[in-house]
């Protein structure tokens, strides 16, 4: 996969801050730039350390890690799944956080070992358009197999990293063969048309073009800031005694193993742990701050007012080639 980098040199006054320069943090960020920019920025200004940020594909810069070996350049690798952190940590490209640092994150939302800190959350949820009401019968994901949401559903490609760890949650509660079948009646329903990105998901739905569609949470509120009369909202699937809860994902941060500037990444942890870095880290795309006592924003649907699926996320990463077996023997576009 080629690797696009956008570079940024973040050079901060020290401002009266009483710490040194250290050398240039390097950080690999699977993450988009405008939601990493303010909290690489804030870092800097209370540290006054300077960072470097390259951009790219979550999997291209953990490919390009592995790749490096000893020769890496990344002090820090970002990604906004799951799934990668823990492959990273199967190849053993990271070192752990000191466990101060870890403990502020609950267990299933980091590595075993703490070699990864998840640190916002995500919920994969369905949007729907209010106009209509043919697709009230859908409370499940499951339920997105129906033969009569032929032609009114929208998901994306495959490929994406969101769709695979959503999978996973599936598969892992429901089992192979359920899963199996969701992505086959899946298929049929989309008849081979996909998105390329969840934004044009929402919206197609709010044009009527779909009646309903499988997204992520933060998706729905970035329509509504620019559409707020739009006829669409949020449906978080899969609740009750029953129901096996909402998918979750975590995006999350790691400090290479072969760092050359150790002292500073675990500065750049200590802060994206902190209530500060945080709120910054999940307040710009309206997810979930993993740590416990630092608020969400207040348009998103409020932490404990929904079931979500009890999957550790390290398990986005152990079972994702199963995962990818699975979608591959379906054929999914």
């Amino acid at each position: 996969m080629r690797i696009r980098f956008l570079s940024l040199l973040l050079a901060v006054s020290l401002g009266g801050s009483g710490v040194a320069a250290a050398s240039e943090l390097i950080i690999f960020s699977g993450r988009s730039d405008r939601f990493v920019k303010p909290v690489v920025e804030a870092f800097s200004q209370q540290t006054g350390i300077k960072v470097v940020l390259h951009s790219g594909s979550s999997t291209a810069l953990l490919n390009k890690l592995k790749l490096e070996g000893e020769r890496a350049s990344a002090d820090i690798y970002i990604s906004n799944d799951a799934g990668n952190l823990q492959k990273g940590t199967d190849l053993a490209l990271f070192k752990p956080a000191k466990q101060a640092v870890a403990e502020r994150i609950p267990a299933n939302y980091r590595a075993e070992d703490n070699s990864w800190l998840g640190l916002s959350a995500r919920a994969r949820v369905l949007v729907v358009n209010t106009g209509q009401h043919e697709t009230d019968f859908v409370q499940s994901v499951f339920d997105l197999a129906d033969p009569r949401l032929a032609g009114k559903l929208g998901i994306t490609h495959s490929s994406n990293e969101s769709y695979i760890a959503g999978v996973t949650v599936y598969m892992l509660k429901a089992g192979n063969d359920k899963t199996r079948a969701w992505l086959a009646g899946m298929k049929q329903n989309v008849d081979g048309k996909v998105f390329n990105k969840h934004s044009k998901i929402v919206k197609a739905v709010a044009a009527g073009k779909k009646s309903i569609g499988l997204v992520n949470h933060y998706y729905i509120y970035r329509y509504l800031d620019k559409h707020p009369d739009a006829p669409v909202a949020i449906r978080i699937p899969d609740q009750g005694k029953e129901g096996m809860g909402v998918a979750w994902n975590v995006a999350g941060a790691a400090i290479s193993r072969y760092t050359k500037q150790e002292e500073a990444a675990e500065r750049f942890m200590d802060f994206v742990t902190s209530a500060k870095g945080q709120a910054l880290f999940a307040s710009a795309n309206r997810e979930y701050p993993t740590r416990p006592g630092v608020p969400a924003a207040p348009e998103i649907p409020a932490v404990g007012s929904f079931k979500v699926a009890d999957v550790p996320m390290a398990d986005l990463g152990k079972y994702r080639d199963q995962t990818l077996d699975l979608i591959e023997s379906v054929g999914m576009p």
